[in-house]
């Protein structure tokens, strides 16, 4: 595996940073998870857009540019010899001291890595996943924006452990106003008598993979709300499934110890899936 770290590429077990980088000690820093399908790189503008707009809301210059980067990750996948793959770029306040403060760190730095992927989830996206709602709370908006995909995922990661110790594939977010949030990675999606509810993206993440099954509920003629739910939404749902770059799309038939729909993937969710597939492999930016 070749690693891109500031402008040049290092084997997997030579790639390092520095134990002062701000990005380890203190989680200062913004990330994204972008896919490649056959040989091109899916809405990585938009991913691009995303990791930009995250690095301005927390004053993080990146020392390049979005034609850098995009090139860089391009390079990356092509070093790796990559067609379907899921790339990581990273961009860290850098080197500093021991200290809080960001103006201790005179340079960002950016990393990019690529590895090979398949479906996350396996044989689950025909079983479906098991998801519990889990005691943590979604950080609220006001204390760090949703909207931000920070390098501190520790809030995530606490609903992981407790999905874990549940016996839950994915553990379902309530924010704290206790409205449900999204997944541990991930946006979810409601269905009941046809229409599709999911929560707003004020106080949750704006998902590319989100928007793109929009889209794709548009295209089908599939109505969609946009509006906060309770426990009782996902417990009465005839289908729920979640969204992310990793996971794709991904159908959830258990909640909490209750069969969601007949407990097998319902006809939307198999309809977007199915055309979540067609739309990855007409579209991206060619690695080449």
């Amino acid at each position: 595996m070749q690693i891109y770290i500031d402008g040049k590429f290092y084997p997997k077990e030579e790639a390092k940073v520095s134990v002062f980088d701000h990005g380890f000690l203190y989680g200062d820093g913004v990330f994204e998870g972008i896919r490649a399908y056959s040989g091109r790189i899916f809405r990585l503008e938009d991913h691009l857009d995303r990791l930009y707009d995250s690095a301005k809301t927390i004053d993080l210059a990146v020392p390049i540019s979005k034609e850098e980067m995009t090139a860089a990750i391009i390079e990356t996948c092509k070093k790796n010899n990559l067609t379907n793959a899921y790339i990581r770029p990273i961009i860290s306040r850098g080197v500093g001291d021991l200290g809080l403060d960001p103006r201790k760190c005179p340079k960002a730095s950016v990393v990019i890595m690529a590895v090979e992927w398949g479906a996350m989830y396996g044989d689950l996206y025909e079983k479906g996943l098991k998801a519990v709602t889990v005691s943590v709370r979604r950080n609220p908006a006001e204390a760090l924006p949703p909207n931000v995909k920070s390098l501190n995922y520790l809030n995530n990661i606490l609903a992981k452990i407790e999905a874990n110790c549940k016996g839950g594939d994915e553990a379902i977010f309530f924010d704290t106003n206790g409205y449900v949030s999204e997944g541990s990675g991930d946006n979810i999606f409601v269905i009941k008598n046809g229409v599709i509810i999911t929560p707003p993206t004020l106080n949750n993440l704006r998902g590319i993979t989100r928007m793109v099954a929009l889209e794709i509920a548009t295209s089908l003629g599939i109505t969609v709300h946009e509006r906060n739910m309770g426990y009782y939404d996902l417990y009465c749902a005839d289908e729920v499934f979640v969204t992310g770059t990793a996971a794709e799309v991904a159908p959830i038939t258990w909640i909490d110890g209750r069969t969601i729909g007949n407990g097998k993937p319902g006809p939307i969710t198999r309809q977007c899936m199915e055309q979540f597939k067609i739309v990855v492999q007409k579209e991206g930016t060619p690695i080449v």
